[in-house]
């Protein structure tokens, strides 16, 4: 449990986007587990509906890496929620495309999403709602600080996740 007064956890900006973010996810987790989807299938299947998108193009759209990308292909593609097919125009690119079922489990999925947002964000007034988001959106949004990762120095390590504390 994090012992921290309010003052000292708001100063923690890195804290206050993971710990949201890993809650929100669990919590998702949880809601979606009915329909044998994760947030992460959710939101490869969701976006793979709107387009020709490669894998390599919808990983970089869903925030996954290469390699997760693919073990959450596989796993897509062996439930019969997606397929890849060969790009007409790149032989070694593979075109995701989400099947019919999965397109009603994604229709299923946003309602359950929906749910989970209307039940985080209820406990806002409705101004403090809407500034929230508009923040948010501010913040990793088109031309926003947050938009893209910065590249590390040359011969810095590269960590898995954010610092948890400053």
């Amino acid at each position: 449990m994090d012992n921290r007064t309010d003052a000292e956890i708001r100063a923690d900006l890195s804290y206050l986007f993971d710990k949201g973010s890993q809650v929100l996810t669990s919590r998702m987790n949880a809601a979606l587990a009915e329909l044998g989807i994760t947030p992460r299938g959710y939101c490869v299947l969701s976006k793979a509906m709107t387009g020709e998108l490669t894998q390599g193009e919808l990983a970089e759209v869903a925030l996954l890496d290469k390699t997760t990308m693919v073990v959450t292909m596989d796993h897509l593609e062996k439930a019969g929620l997606a397929r890849r097919r060969p790009s007409p125009t790149d032989r070694r690119a593979r075109i995701v495309q989400t099947t019919d079922e999965g397109r009603a489990v994604v229709e299923k999925a946003r309602t359950i999403i929906d749910g989970v947002y209307g039940e985080v964000l209820g406990v806002l007034p409705e101004p403090q709602r809407e500034a929230l988001l508009d923040a948010l959106v501010a913040l990793v949004g088109r031309g926003g600080p947050l938009e893209a990762p910065q590249a590390a120095p040359a011969g810095a390590r590269r960590t898995r996740r954010s610092s948890r504390s400053v």
